[in-house]
């Protein structure tokens, strides 16, 4: 007989290796965010089995992170990188392989927490076949994504039908902004049970560097005006709009405007691609000589570039979060950011960083120019980006809240066994 255990919990993540590198392909937020959930929450006592898809041979089964937290793979399709459009047809697979995973080691999984609507799916499946409360995060929304891209996949239609099942039925689905929040009620559906918990962010890793200890690290010149992107390259992200918005900045023929676009992988992937698409505008532009690609950033690496700059930007299409925008705040280092999604909820504008319409080059040049046009304005907004993130989005205070929501999920759920046995009784 499987033995349910109170505190022992599933993170599933089918698309989203909380072990993967961040920067490889389709690997960014979703990722950060499972794996730091994951490890906050062992941390405070929770047993903790993070459940992805195998996509490669020579990739280990377990992965363990701390006495109370594991990656745990399990094949569904071949093993190998297949893009999130494509991997629908495989998710009955993982379910067996879970299933079975859960039969091996002798116990089953009170509670789930499911991220992206794959995982969803899989989820609301599973809960067929066994008691189990599903708390899910959307990372994205359909409704909103396809209003962003020109090229709908044919997968778009079971997309927004598994999203809108999910909101209306599973136990609670976490809303990482107000404005994903309302995104949810107003473009998925009216129904259902919703909690406002953000992402967070490790506020030890990023944040005490000196910005001139980190340029002498990284051989940046002291007196450079330098503007960071990182991330993945796709074409929602925007990065063409920071590349001609650098090409109308003021400081462009200063001799010392600096651009840098971290991140990216293999060359033949899609970001490898895009990649390639923007360092040609950069070439057709005549940036190349201020404009550097270091690649994929790990993160011993990362947090000098983030405490380098003078301001970071994140020219997403949409966010429904935006990760990075709190790795640049928790650094000192101020936000130009899309006026999106989620990032209007992260940066405040004219306190902690400056927000631009989507797509617009111009206004995101008036932006950026702004903060390199003011040491002192920038500093100001430095400071109260930190101070912002250690009191809102502190992976400790994230795992606090979903702790809370879990436990009162379980005690109801208890109350509800109790009053059903003295029902039958």
């Amino acid at each position: 007989m499987l033995q349910s255990l109170k505190h022992r919990i599933a993170l599933i993540s089918v698309d989203g290796d909380p072990s993967a590198e961040i920067g490889q392909e389709e690997a960014g937020g979703q990722n950060v965010y499972v794996r730091q959930v994951g490890y906050a929450l062992a941390e405070q006592g929770w047993q903790v089995d993070m459940f992805t898809r195998r996509s490669d041979l020579k990739q280990a089964t377990i992965v363990p992170h701390h006495p109370n937290c594991r990656t745990i793979r399990l094949k569904a399709g071949p093993a190998e990188f297949i893009g999130r459009d494509d991997l629908f047809e495989y998710l009955p697979e993982f379910i067996t392989e879970f299933q079975r995973f859960q039969m091996q080691q002798g116990y089953y999984y009170p509670l789930i927490h499911t991220n992206y609507w794959l995982s969803a799916w899989v989820g609301m499946e599973l809960k067929k076949y066994q008691p189990m409360l599903q708390v899910h995060t959307y990372h994205s929304l359909g409704a909103v994504k396809y209003r962003t891209i020109g090229d709908v996949p044919a997968i778009a239609i079971q997309r927004l039908a598994v999203e809108k099942a999910c909101l209306e039925t599973v136990d609670c689905v976490v809303a990482t902004s107000p404005q994903e929040q309302k995104h949810m009620r107003i473009l998925v559906s009216p129904y259902g049970n919703t909690e406002m918990i953000p992402c967070g962010t490790d506020i030890e890793q990023f944040g005490g560097l000196e910005r001139s200890h980190a340029r002498e690290q990284l051989g940046i010149p002291q007196d450079a005006k330098m503007v960071f992107y990182v991330g993945r390259f796709d074409r929602r992200k925007g990065i063409e709009t920071l590349v001609r918005a650098i090409d109308k900045s003021q400081f462009k023929h200063s001799g010392n405007l600096q651009l840098v676009i971290g991140g990216g992988s293999r060359p033949d992937c899609s970001d490898g691609i895009e990649r390639d698409r923007i360092a040609s505008i950069v070439k057709e532009l005549g940036l190349e000589e201020i404009t550097s690609f270091p690649g994929r950033l790990d993160h011993s690496i990362l947090p000098y570039y983030y405490s380098a700059a003078d301001v970071c930007v994140v020219p997403s299409h949409y966010e429904p979060f935006g990760l990075v925008a709190i790795e640049a705040m928790a650094s000192q280092t101020p936000v130009v950011a899309s006026d999106v999604g989620g990032l209007q909820f992260t940066v405040i504008p004219e306190v902690t960083g400056l927000l631009a319409p989507p797509k617009d080059e111009l206004s995101f040049a008036t932006a950026i120019d702004r903060i390199l046009a003011d040491p002192d304005w920038r500093d100001q907004l430095a400071v109260a980006g930190r101070q912002r993130v250690e009191i809102a989005f502190s992976w400790y205070s994230v795992a606090a809240r979903l702790t809370q929501l879990y436990t009162k999920l379980l005690a109801q759920k208890a109350k509800k066994s109790v009053k059903a046995v003295q029902f039958v009784a």
